[in-house]
């Protein structure tokens, strides 16, 4: 009977040994990083895949409906080409960037330094969280401008569907449908000598109906969400870092008071 409550205590130490230690590896993860990071892969892949179909969507509507000459529009095109090659780096390097955002956020949580005693901060580490902090609030003001840029497709589609559904509705009493017009030469996308550059009454409502604007309309929704949960995810890391930061200038006033 003895040896079997000596057991049972024996046992209930070891759970009692794991559970403290599964609290104390979860309480070294940095759950803002992590969360930042599952947001800012999440946007990135959704402006990124969706913005570059939508760019594809949008030279084929110009090209059948809007500007049918090829000169008309070779700029535009090289453009398009060119914010899609961008894309591609720009999904390439989020990937990376987040991935090393995350590690670091792992090595500078205060539940690790608990974990490692020996845990020392140098003058580099603290040069590289400080690099982080400043090239995250940059990246953080520069997504702020393409979360801008990418609802402006979001606003000429808008315009585009909004007319479209003002002359379906019953409600509407126009004497002249063909009067109504959508000219994209009054945006700047293709120069004001583009044939037809205009598509009006029924032309316009078959350009609505067509599979490519309507696929390309939402994800170019999409795109711009994800970009602003991109925004999102870098104020995440923005508060994370900085955090960081302070931390490990923290941890090294603290090692110089310990020399003395």
């Amino acid at each position: 009977m003895e040896t079997t409550s000596e057991e049972n205590q024996e046992q209930s130490q070891e759970k009692k040994g794991c559970f403290e230690c599964c609290i104390k590896c979860l309480g070294g993860v940095p759950y803002a990083s992590l969360v930042a990071t599952i947001l800012c892969f999440s946007g990135v892949a959704l402006f990124c895949g969706c913005g570059h179909v939508a760019l594809t969507g949008t030279i084929s509507i110009l090209e059948n409906h809007f500007s049918k000459i090829t000169s008309d529009h070779a700029m535009l095109t090289d453009v398009i080409q060119l914010m899609q090659y961008v894309i591609y780096g720009i999904a390439s390097f989020f990937f990376l960037y987040g991935i090393i955002l995350l590690a670091e956020g792992f090595y500078t949580t205060s539940a690790v330094k608990e974990l490692h005693s020996e845990f020392k901060t140098t003058i580099c580490g603290r040069c590289i969280s400080g690099m982080f902090v400043f090239l995250t609030y940059i990246l953080g003001i520069a997504w702020l401008g393409v979360f801008g840029f990418s609802a402006v497709p979001v606003f000429l589609f808008y315009n585009m569907w909004s007319t479209c559904a003002a002359m379906r509705s019953p409600v509407a009493n126009f004497t002249n449908v063909d009067s109504i017009c959508v000219d994209v030469r009054q945006y700047g996308i293709i120069p004001w000598n583009a044939t037809p550059g205009k598509a009006c009454g029924s032309t316009l409502g078959d350009i609505c109906n067509t599979s490519e604007f309507y696929l390309s309309y939402h994800l170019y929704i999409v795109a711009c969400a994800g970009a602003g949960a991109t925004v999102i995810a870098l104020l995440i890391y923005m508060m994370a870092t900085t955090y960081n930061f302070a931390v490990l200038k923290f941890k090294s006033r603290e090692d110089c008071c310990t020399k003395f």
